[in-house]
């Protein structure tokens, strides 16, 4: 007992409180963020800073979660964890977050530094002067959308109001940038300038000049006329760039670049407060396919070119219909979902691989209602009701599109897996599955085995086992790249 209240103490002794200073020009107010000093780390009060921006904050106590409302965007923070949420978006910080006096503690330098690149580019912190300079930034113009038609290429800014169209001017220079400027206007740069680049447009640079924002667009092709149109509800800046019709090779181009496989989706079921399924001892559904997800997403980041993107990469869980948004905004080429399968017969065992379709058995109908059971953990079940309607056409639509891709995909999977696990090959199926819908690419869901039969669940728990399914999608993955890139140099 001695022994253990010596290093009770020496542990809490290690840890040094203070203050910094903060200075918030935008509401011209000073105040002070209580702070902790942990093996030469400084973490920041979440509290305490919300305070100094004058943010909105909600608490659940419980959980040991905040979220930060910060310049009209959620910054999301959780105790015992290195990642934070941007709205739908993670982000992951050096050290973890520090539970103190019914507060959540970050690291500071970390923090700033995202807050930085995404919500607060007016944020400046002195760690030597223990001063935080903070110019919360009320933009304006905050995102940009590119399309691209037969005849030329539409532009739509977002904007949080219309503009005088007297204060909005517009002009190609002899380089070959569109300028856009836009008196009275404070724009986002940071968002506009990561927009994606599609049809001539091949650059994007924006900037706060004075009062006056200007947003230009590199052009690779000749524009023949160009305009701009203002729209309200929503509202938005819609400019029209028109091209000479007939430059064929230019379009087939854009459009094998739309098709080329350089981004990829990985998808770990569950997470956080589901589980998913349940094995005879004790296995949790989201521990193991969250494993297998991260494995095939170091095989292709080690071995390829392909981009990879997670819609979780930790123990959280992330609603159904965000996986497909953040797929879609990050202009994905392939989705792939991760799960381990369940039956009430525990004697059933094998892998299997699901499109996103009518199901076409009782059995499908089943793992589909199974997977699609999570929507109970979420805040807004009632977005899901609708989905027997129209938002159910329309969102199998788009899935449709990429229907033929979609199976050739879960076949190679399919086969790859084959050629390594010796569990039953249980073959490629057609499901209902909410986190498939609307997914704007190919798509598929991996069921890796069942969790429900105890001599899978015990495979399913050795490293060496994930490692060989992990092993076998990055290669059906792969397979498919190669015979996409093969079509597409033909």
């Amino acid at each position: 007992m001695l022994f253990t209240r010596i290093i009770s103490f020496l542990f809490i002794s290690s840890m040094l409180f203070g203050e910094i200073h903060v200075f918030n020009r935008s509401s011209g107010t000073e105040s002070e963020i209580k702070t902790l000093l942990d093996s030469k780390k400084l973490y920041i009060s979440a509290k305490d800073l919300s305070r100094s921006l004058s943010s909105r904050l909600y608490e659940n106590a419980e959980r040991k979660k905040l979220v930060l409302y910060i310049a009209d965007r959620k910054v999301k923070i959780s105790g015992n964890t290195s990642f934070i949420m941007i709205d739908d978006q993670p982000y992951q910080m050096s050290q973890i977050t520090r539970i103190e006096s019914n507060d959540l503690y970050v690291p500071a330098e970390a923090f700033f530094e995202i807050l930085k690149s995404t919500v607060l580019p007016g944020i400046n912190f002195d760690s030597k002067k223990e001063f935080l300079d903070i110019d919360v930034v009320r933009f304006n113009i905050t995102g940009i959308n590119i399309d691209v038609k037969s005849n030329g290429t539409i532009i739509r800014l977002t904007t949080r109001k219309p503009f005088s169209e007297r204060n909005i001017s517009s002009f190609i220079n002899k380089h070959g940038w569109y300028y856009l400027t836009i008196a009275g206007a404070i724009v986002d740069t940071i968002n506009i300038n990561n927009g994606i680049t599609r049809g001539v447009i091949q650059r994007i640079e924006s900037d706060q000049l004075g009062e006056t924002a200007q947003v230009a667009f590199k052009l690779g092709a000749e524009v023949i006329s160009h305009e701009w149109d203002q729209n309200i509800d929503p509202n938005e800046i819609v400019i029209t760039l028109r091209t000479p019709l007939g430059k064929v090779a230019e379009r087939l181009e854009d459009v094998k670049n739309r098709w080329r496989l350089d981004t990829i989706i990985l998808d770990a079921g569950h997470g956080g407060k589901d589980p998913g399924s349940l094995g005879k001892y004790g296995t949790k559904e989201k521990d193991i396919v969250l494993d297998i997800t991260k494995r095939v997403g170091r095989l292709l980041e080690k071995h390829t070119s392909i981009k990879v993107i997670y819609t979780r990469d930790e123990d959280v869980f992330v609603p159904l219909g965000n996986r497909t948004k953040m797929a879609n905004d990050a202009d994905g080429k392939v989705f792939v979902s991760i799960h381990a399968n369940s039956n009430k017969n525990r004697k059933i065992q094998g892998f299997e691989t699901f499109l996103h379709s009518i199901a076409k058995s009782d059995e499908a109908i089943e793992v589909a209602s199974r997977e699609n059971s999570v929507i109970q953990f979420e805040e807004k079940v009632s977005q899901y009701k609708d989905l027997s309607g129209e938002k159910k056409i329309l969102a199998t639509m788009t899935s449709s599109m990429f229907l033929k891709e979609s199976e050739d995909l879960a076949s190679i999977i399919q086969m790859e897996l084959d050629k390594k696990l010796t569990t039953p090959n249980r073959g490629v199926k057609q499901a209902g599955f909410h986190v498939l819908y609307g997914a704007s690419m190919p798509n598929v869901l991996v069921e890796v085995g069942f969790i429900s039969n105890p001599e899978e669940e015990k495979k399913l728990k050795q490293a060496n086992y994930r490692q060989m399914i992990a092993e076998s999608v990055y290669a059906g993955i792969n397979h498919f790249k190669y015979s996409r890139e093969k079509l597409l140099a033909e």
